[in-house]
């Protein structure tokens, strides 16, 4: 069968490379774009060619309200930039996570199967990343914390210590949300698939603590947490004992509860009382991005202004920068060139009117997302539900995370997917209110589907 037989038939193929060029080591002294994001790239073009060919209207009319919101808020702070160069950069950058790239997710993921594969693909690289992350620890192979060389950063090396715990942290909600499915439904997935899923979730856990990352924990915590009751009170019951037990055996009997662990986890309660370095210089950070806001507060000043601006609004409190080192890198001093808070880097960079754009489009994705879930409370339509499960999931971690992190790094790409994958549940899979023609089963032909939805 030909390339282009295979790409008509399941034309997610092209976004599942892109899944797997995140598992591909980078350099040492890689921290910016990588070859994932070039194939997005070729993703968006890909997508715009199949359009034309087929001469279809590309979006719904909601959909185009909810997925092109952020433009108008990032184009004026594009024209306010400190130069026309970072101006375009960043306007580029911010239409292709927040924009481009869901969009042509969207329009890519034609059905049920093409989202489970998609699902499944998310699994697997955080299985790989997780994999490589635990041997990092084990060896002494990882990135430089507190001055020994253990921390699980998978092939993202140590200029993106947070790459690695985003990916598991995907494939972990994918996993709980493929394992916590409802046995009715036509669409349901198979008793096999929800233990092997479970098993998953279950293994990614270990990578995960073993990431150093507070902030990728809160979030997991919060958005398991969310999906568990959304699975009924009995099946959460199940499944917090299950997980109780297995957080019992990493701890005692493997060991996993170092005290580097136990300390970093304490850590998270003493951000007041008594706070490390780091925490000190985010919190120096959010108060400058509030002081560039308060300056320009309907525009703010400009993309990529913050690092222009950081010292005049910052106390002498913030360091120079923070060290890295380990993954095969040297150490270097890493300048801090972003508040670490995505909504408080769009308010300084873009103002109100920056911040009201972006963050009402993730919202109306949520409550879109949220209300295709609810339809599917019925028992004739719960065989799709783990979908709304995991699309709800991924949206609701990134919020929760967006308070802890921004975007930047080659890890950034796949935040651009998960949110397609959530457009697609939003404003496709669970359109008004789950009504069955739009979320049929895997037997409806997929380019019907997809037309009576409004999105080819």
């Amino acid at each position: 069968m030909s390339l282009a037989l295979w790409l008509s038939r399941r034309p997610v193929l092209p976004v599942l490379a892109v899944v797997a060029l995140l598992a591909l080591p980078l350099s040492g002294d890689d921290g910016g774009a990588g070859p994932a994001d070039a194939a997005s790239a070729l993703v968006v073009g890909y997508c715009v060619l199949r359009l034309l060919r087929e001469r279809r209207r590309p979006l719904s009319r909601t959909a185009a309200v909810v997925l092109g919101l952020p433009v108008a808020g990032t184009a004026l702070a594009a024209m306010g930039a400190v130069s026309p160069g970072a101006g375009l950069a960043g306007l580029g950058r911010y239409l292709q996570v927040f924009v481009l790239v869901p969009a042509a997710v969207m329009l890519l993921v034609r059905d049920r199967r093409d989202a489970r594969l998609l699902i499944w693909a998310l699994i697997g690289l955080a299985l790989w990343e997780g994999a490589v992350g635990v041997k990092q620890y084990v060896t002494a192979t990882g990135a430089s914390y507190q001055g020994e060389d253990i921390r699980a950063v998978g092939t993202f090396g140590a200029q993106d210590v947070m790459g690695m715990a985003t990916v598991v942290s995907f494939g972990l909600i994918c996993a709980a949300g493929v394992a916590l499915s409802r046995s009715t439904g036509p669409a349901s997935a198979p008793v096999r698939e929800r233990v092997i899923a479970g098993v998953c979730a279950l293994a990614l856990l270990l990578p995960l603590a073993l990431s150093f990352s507070r902030g990728a924990w809160i979030a997991t915590t919060l958005t398991l947490t969310v999906q568990l009751a959304l699975s009924g009170p009995r099946r959460a019951l199940k499944v917090g004992a299950v997980a109780l037990a297995a957080g019992v055996v990493l701890v005692g009997g493997l060991g996993v509860g170092t005290a580097m662990l136990q300390e970093r986890l304490g850590s998270i309660t003493q951000v007041a009382d008594a706070p490390d370095q780091s925490v000190t210089d985010r919190y120096t950070m959010w108060a400058a991005a509030t002081g560039m806001w308060r300056e320009q507060p309907l525009t703010g000043v400009g993309l990529k202004g913050f690092p222009e601006y950081r010292d005049g609004h910052a106390s002498l409190a913030l360091s120079s920068g923070s060290d890295t080192a380990g993954a095969g890198a040297g150490f270097r001093r890493q300048p801090l060139l972003s508040p670490h808070n995505m909504y408080l880097l769009v308010l300084g960079e873009q103002g109100l009117t920056g911040l009201l754009c972006l963050a009402g489009s993730w919202l109306a994705l949520l409550v879109l997302g949220l209300r295709g879930l609810w339809a599917t409370r019925t028992a004739r339509a719960a065989g799709g539900r783990e979908y709304g499960v995991i699309g709800c999931g991924l949206l609701i971690w990134l919020l929760v995370d967006f308070v802890y992190a921004d975007i930047g790094g080659p890890s950034t790409v796949l935040t651009a997917v998960a949110l397609g994958l959530v457009a697609w549940w939003a404003l496709v899979g669970g359109a008004e209110r789950g009504r069955p023609a739009r979320v049929a089963a895997e037997a409806v032909p997929a380019v019907p589907v997809a037309r009576e939805a409004g999105v080819l």
